[in-house]
This record gives C-alpha cells, sequence and structure tokens, in this order.
C-alpha cells in the first residue's frame, strides 16, 4: 500500500507561502478545484475527489490525528463516472461532508506541497512526502520537517485533522 509522510499546517500569509512554495518547486504550480465527499467508514476515511473535468477518484486512508509529520497509507481508484460512485457509495455508507477546495499544487522532488483554500475555513497547506518501499517513516519526517523550516511553518500552525473533522467542529 503507497504511504506517505505528510503535515497539515494553518498559513496566515498565503502570498508568503506561495512564493516560498514555487521557488522550492520543480516547475510552475497547478491550480486544482476539487470536491470531496466523504462518507461514514467503519475504519480510516473514504473519500470521493471530483475534478473539474468530469472524473474522480475513490480514496481510501488511515492516518492518525496528531500534529507534526505523520504516515498516512492510502488506495487510490481512479473513476470516469464519479456520479454514479457517489450514488452507491451513499446508498451503502451516507455521506459525512462535503470539503471545497481550490488547491495548487507544487512538486518538488518526491515532495507534494499543496496550497489549500478550504471553503468554510480558510488557508492551509499540506506536505506529502511520498516514501519509497525500502524508505521509512522517520527518513520521511526528516524531509517534512526540513521543508516546514524552509516554506516557515511553525510547530504552533501544525493542526492535528482532516478539514472535514474541522468542518464538523464548526458546525
Amino acid at each position: 500500500m503507497p504511504r506517505n509522510v505528510e503535515i497539515k499546517a494553518r498559513v496566515a500569509d498565503p502570498a508568503r507561502l506561495r512564493e516560498l512554495a514555487l521557488a522550492m518547486g520543480d516547475g510552475p504550480g497547478q491550480l486544482i478545484v476539487q470536491k470531496d465527499t466523504f462518507y461514514n467508514a467503519r475504519e480510516g476515511r473514504l473519500k470521493l475527489r471530483e475534478f473539474g473535468d468530469g472524473t474522480g477518484e475513490l480514496i481510501a486512508y488511515s492516518r492518525p490525528d496528531q500534529e507534526g509529520p505523520k504516515t498516512s497509507s492510502y488506495v487510490i481508484s481512479r473513476t470516469a463516472d464519479p456520479a454514479s460512485l457517489h450514488a452507491a457509495l451513499t446508498a451503502a455508507l451516507g455521506v459525512r461532508g462535503i470539503v471545497a477546495k481550490k488547491r495548487t499544487l507544487v512538486l518538488s522532488g518526491p515532495t507534494r506541497i499543496h496550497l489549500d483554500q478550504v471553503e468554510g475555513l480558510g488557508d492551509f497547506m499540506e506536505l506529502e512526502v511520498v516514501l519509497t518501499d525500502d524508505q521509512t517513516e522517520a527518513e520521511g519526517q526528516v524531509v517534512a520537517r526540513e521543508l516546514m523550516a524552509q516554506l516557515e511553518i511553525s510547530a504552533g500552525d501544525l493542526m492535528e485533522d482532516a478539514y472535514i473533522d474541522q468542518l464538523e467542529k464548526n458546525r
């Protein structure tokens, strides 16, 4: 199962973070509009991510809710028909909630830097250090912490949980 080490942080100065991230990137950032529908899963989290072009991805993932770099294991299944998949998942599991966001994706080596504007929450940043099969979590955490420093992200900016959890707390 693929793994990455990730962090999520609140962003006080989105323009500064964008400048730093683009300077570290392997190319220009890519704007992606996403709608993530979360379903009631027994284990971990299950979401259907829909893109503006009519395609989608079903993503099952497990990650501890804790501040700082944490390991996430995930499975992604791509779909050309997210509407029918949504109907089946809704009938079987029920919808937990929806997260709508505009994401700028910046690639920096094996790391995905996400600059997120989340409806109802504000501005955030995610790092996903993609691990190879022979890489340890500790190695990924070192990379994540180095990138946090370069992006001027402090420990006080870090979040424990997912956007869906934050939206539920705000209800």
